[in-house]
């Protein structure tokens, strides 16, 4: 059975409603065998943000509708999808999440319609944050916003200002902007930014920085983050993150020998 089919099929157990609503929403209506009563369950008018207990199925479903509406949004940000974007979203549902083709037709649907829906990317965004507790997977989420917005190799204006404004949106740190916007460009991060990798300062003692390191080593272990909902194919986002931070401590403790 499909991630979403797997999701919708046990019951969100939540109201939704939303854009995240009608993200899945139009999943159902493309569907074969899912009656629209089914949406009906999970869904219910004016109670977006309403967050309820969630099975790991579940939590699933609302990432990937999140997931595929947010990169929607930033595909469209240039006025246009490129080839070159497109490519780069069908390796990701195949190669990485390794969805077969069920899943692939349905991230398909809730793609196109959010190319086309009233709502905005923070709107989805925020809405999301109302939903999950996770931060690792808002940090998913959001490096995945920058390597959609480089696949064509070019940043174009409407992309750069996404980039800025939604960590805000998702609940992480502005600093995410820079630290991000380095590592894509090819460049390595200075000092300073290593620094805000570990959240911590120049003024914290080794002690503080390396309590600090073994948090973020934990919270990013392959086994917390599949505690989370995400599949085994999205590890490789999380192996990335825990490699810019192992990369900032020796930074940091380089530089204090």
């Amino acid at each position: 059975m499909s991630w979403l089919g797997a999701g919708i099929g046990a019951g969100i157990g939540m109201v939704i409603g939303g854009p995240i609503g009608a993200g899945i929403g139009a999943w159902i209506g493309h569907s074969m065998g899912k009656a629209r009563a089914v949406m009906q369950q999970g869904m219910g008018p004016g109670m977006g943000g309403a967050r309820t207990m969630m099975g790991q199925k579940e939590a699933q479903t609302i990432f990937f509708v999140a997931l595929f509406s947010m990169l929607a949004k930033m595909a469209k940000a240039d006025g246009k999808v490129t080839s070159e974007e497109a490519d780069f979203i069908n390796h990701l549902a195949k190669n990485q999440l390794n969805m077969d083709a069920e899943d692939r037709r349905a991230s398909a649907e809730i793609f196109k319609n959010a190319l086309n829906d009233s709502y905005s990317i923070y709107d989805y965004a925020k809405q999301y944050v109302q939903i999950t507790q996770s931060h690792q997977m808002r940090e998913m989420v959001y490096r995945l916003l920058f390597t959609v917005a480089y696949a064509d190799k070019q940043l174009h204006p409407g992309e750069d200002e996404i980039l800025k404004k939604i960590p805000a949106h998702l609940g992480l740190d502005g600093s995410y902007y820079n630290i991000l916007k380095e590592e894509f460009k090819g460049q390595h991060a200075d000092l300073g930014e290593s620094y805000e990798i570990l959240g911590v300062s120049q003024d914290s003692s080794d002690t503080e920085v390396k309590r600090a390191y073994r948090k973020l080593a934990m919270e990013y272990h392959p086994d917390k983050i599949g505690s989370k909902g995400l599949p085994d194919g999205f590890m490789k986002y999380a192996e990335k993150q825990m490699h810019q931070i192992n990369e900032a401590y020796g930074a940091v403790m380089d530089s204090r020998k």
